[in-house]
């Protein structure tokens, strides 16, 4: 029988190894191989802080996995919207219950005062196309308002953002709550490394509002491929990999070492260095502390109206865990949190870019070390009340 999982987190303490003098070099090692995959890392500088679940070729339909009836005043149980190679749009919707018609307008902000274009109605039911040249050239980006007869409209919009130099760009928007809210899109959007972004690319994005810019990269990635951000675009920086708040684990560092290359063994993961980083993202307290940076950047933008790019280098580990904490945290299911994260392998073109397994080993790190994920988030990453409220106060549907 195993033993029972703690419902308080282990006391934090440095990692250990024999003899004392090898501690800081196999620790630091360990932290290299399960956070960065990298070959070396070199210890940065004190550095200065500054203020939908599925691919977008898969059908719409996939949008609302495991969910709960609606309780919210959005009728809406599903809802999307996919752009196809020849600029056509295809929306999407269903709602089992009130209305009966459903008036689709298309919009270029999310702002509620935009009346928009309107491009056609359905049933509460109802698909529609909009074919491509039917909506004006020049738009940064394109929302589609699904107003019914009964009930609250809902905006939905293409998740990719169509970024040749950052394909990984996508829009954390559009997800519905098990509680029946729906995750607000254009204020959180997740991403590869931004350091080829083109001078029109970076263009964009004021004016799709993004008014912060955080990067998960160690110090040798972002001095390596620094980021191409436009003037007026805060540039923050949430090291997980940081070294900055010392070489410490919450539990010692070669027996989550252990575990994760026993259950990467057994599991057949075909990578075992990720089999080891993700439960080490919830282990080490450097990316406690950038996890924390993360989403209280979010938080601050989004109580202003404006949009977060976060992102690593592939956009699919550090970035991937980053996105699974903050849908989880604003009460989206746990299988359209790993359709997101499986996501990754689409847009980045790699069919084993990532592996459920290796998401479910960090979530399991935390229920282990916390007892359960919302004690993770308020103990681990020491966000308070005030901040787990303003981040769902301003992401989700009233």
């Amino acid at each position: 029988m195993s033993a029972p999982r703690r419902t308080t987190p282990r006391r934090t303490i440095p990692c250990r190894t024999t003899p004392r003098r090898r501690t800081g070099a196999v620790c630091a090692a360990l932290t290299v191989l399960a956070l960065t995959g990298s070959a070396a890392l070199t210890a940065p500088p004190a550095h200065a802080r500054t203020q939908a679940d599925v691919p977008a070729s898969a059908p719409a339909a996939a949008l609302a996995l495991g969910l709960t009836p609606a309780s919210a005043s959005v009728p809406f149980t599903r809802a999307g919207a996919e752009r196809a190679a020849d600029g056509s749009y295809t929306l999407s919707w269903a709602a089992p219950a009130a209305p009966t018609a459903v008036t689709v307008t298309a919009h270029t902000s999310t702002d509620p005062a935009d009346k928009g274009i309107e491009v056609g109605s359905g049933a509460g039911a109802g698909r529609l196309t909009v074919p491509a040249g039917a909506l004006p050239a020049g738009a940064a980006r394109w929302y589609f308002r699904l107003t019914p007869d009964s009930g609250a409209p809902l905006t939905v919009a293409e998740r990719s953002l169509g970024f040749a130099a950052a394909k990984n760009f996508r829009d954390l928007g559009g997800y519905r709550t098990t509680d029946g809210r729906w995750v607000k899109p254009g204020l959180v959007h997740r991403s590869n490394k931004l350091s080829g972004l083109t001078d029109e690319e970076q263009r964009r994005l004021p004016a799709l509002g993004v008014a912060r810019d955080i990067d998960l990269r160690n110090y040798v990635e972002r001095k390596d491929a620094p980021d191409r951000i436009p003037a007026g675009v805060a540039y923050q920086v949430a090291d997980v990999a940081s070294l900055e708040h010392g070489i410490r684990f919450h539990d010692p560092a070669l027996m989550t070492l252990a575990e994760a290359l026993a259950l990467g063994l057994l599991g057949g993961s075909s990578d075992l260095g990720q089999s080891i980083g993700y439960p080490f993202m919830v282990n080490f307290t450097g990316a406690d502390h950038a996890f924390h940076d993360l989403l209280t950047g979010i938080a601050g933008s989004a109580a202003q109206g404006d949009a977060t790019v976060f992102h690593c280098s592939a956009g699919k580990d550090r970035t991937g865990w980053g996105a699974a904490v903050l849908l989880t945290l604003l009460g989206v299911p746990r299988a359209t949190v790993e359709a997101d994260f499986l996501a990754s392998n689409a847009y980045t073109g790699d069919p084993k870019a990532v592996e459920v397994a290796w998401l479910r080993s960090a979530f399991d790190k935390a229920d282990d070390l916390y007892g359960d994920f919302d004690s993770y988030v308020r103990q681990g990453l020491g966000l308070d009340d005030a901040t787990i409220e303003g981040l769902r106060s301003a992401l989700l549907t009233p």
